[in-house]
């Protein structure tokens, strides 16, 4: 056999045992680079379109992209994915599958039902909800958020109750609950502004403490450092 025709056998086996190694080893290989059969992978990096802008756009509304909304999963993309993933529990691989879009608050093309039903099971959500209604339905969009940021802060502030659940029911701490209001039927907007709180936009830059100039009459929050106001309400920590 001439050295052309060795190397050509060589070649094709060499060909061979790569592409039954691949086919073996697929489910390795995929959760490698992190794409399983398991998660979907709607969006990646290296992908394109209106969903890669919608995901950067939500990530930047939240603080956890500053890039440009371009519209291409490069890397600041997939960064900012991975943050938003570790801060939500999720699968950290930087892959926009169906779980992470459904936690963005994005279409998903999984099928599911997306009506009070589907929200109420997640008790901290309908808490949530059911608090920004009770204490700030007519307040702008943002400071809706804001409430519901400021329990969220509370949570991870050693000086008080380590669950929303606990927060919120603090004695004394909301007129919400005090009259009774926490037991209204929450409109879809405070659904959204507790999934934008969960999610990790803060626009009350932290604060601890929110109050109305026009009702309070405690002295003792005017002793707290003002951080913003938004509609009606004064943040402070």
């Amino acid at each position: 056999m001439s050295k052309k025709g060795i190397f050509l056998l060589i070649t094709s086996i060499f060909l061979l045992c790569l592409l039954i190694c691949t086919f073996i080893f697929q489910d390795d290989i995929s959760g490698y680079y992190g794409y399983t059969n398991s998660i979907q992978a709607l969006s990646y990096y290296g992908s394109r379109g209106q969903e890669v802008i919608d995901i950067q756009a939500k990530l930047y509304r939240w603080g956890y992209y500053k890039g440009i909304v371009d519209g291409i999963y490069g890397y600041s993309t997939y960064q900012a994915v991975r943050s938003f993933q570790a801060k939500n529990g999720l699968r950290v691989d930087g892959v926009a599958g169906s779980q992470t879009l459904a936690a963005l608050g994005l279409p998903t093309g999984v099928s599911r039902g997306t009506t009070r039903t589907s929200v109420s099971g997640n008790k901290d959500l309908n808490l949530l909800a059911h608090l920004i209604h009770g204490e700030a339905r007519g307040e702008p969009y943002t400071g809706q958020v804001a409430v519901a940021a400021v329990i969220l802060n509370r949570v991870d502030d050693s000086r008080f109750p380590k669950t929303i659940a606990g927060v919120i029911y603090q004695p004394g701490a909301f007129d919400a609950v005090e009259d009774g209001q926490i037991n209204l039927e929450p409109d879809a907007n405070a659904y959204k502004a507790a999934r934008d709180a969960l999610n990790g936009w803060d626009p009350s830059g932290g604060a601890v403490y929110y109050f109305n100039p026009a009702t309070a009459t405690s002295k003792w929050i005017w002793t707290r450092t003002i951080i913003t106001q938004i509609g009606k309400h004064i943040f402070a920590r």
